[in-house]
């Protein structure tokens, strides 16, 4: 079973591109932040958009294997649209609705002690800029399995 999911070009491809979305994203925190938070490996949120680089990998490489008129990647593209379209709107609003309740709850005491010690997850969508850079990461890999 495993080679047979080795073999898959169009996961493979699609895996590795979540994966060098995910390294690039913690490469340029540490480029910023000047410190490596590993737990960046794995979050959501930031950027480039790994879910936004899996998709179109995902997407395009049903499409060059089955043919673009293939019922996989009728599904896919569809899928693509859900996940590109959440990560821009649901999920980015609310990351914005995080930072908010955040510092509302930095600034709210309640008889001399803090409403709650838990914060609330910020980095959990993504702008239209780190969806952008996903889709260019998911297409730079699939250029690099396909051509």
């Amino acid at each position: 079973m495993l080679d047979q999911l080795l073999q898959n070009k169009p996961l493979c491809c699609s895996a590795c591109a979540w994966f060098l979305a995910q390294l690039i994203k913690a490469l340029l925190y540490w480029a910023i932040e000047k410190k490596f938070d590993w737990r960046r490996i794995w979050g959501s949120g930031g950027m480039p958009s790994s879910h936004s680089a899996f998709v179109l990998a995902m997407t395009v490489a049903l499409g060059l294997e089955n043919g673009f008129n293939h019922s996989a990647f009728t599904v896919s593209f569809a899928l693509m649209a859900i996940v590109i379209y959440d990560a821009m709107g649901v999920r980015y609003e609310t990351g914005k609705q995080g930072q908010i309740i955040n510092k509302i709850l930095e600034e709210l005491f309640v008889e001399g002690k803090p409403l709650t010690d838990e914060k609330l997850k910020e980095l959990v969508g993504h702008s239209p800029l780190e969806v952008l850079g996903g889709l260019i990461v998911g297409a730079i890999t699939l250029m690099i399995f396909y051509l």
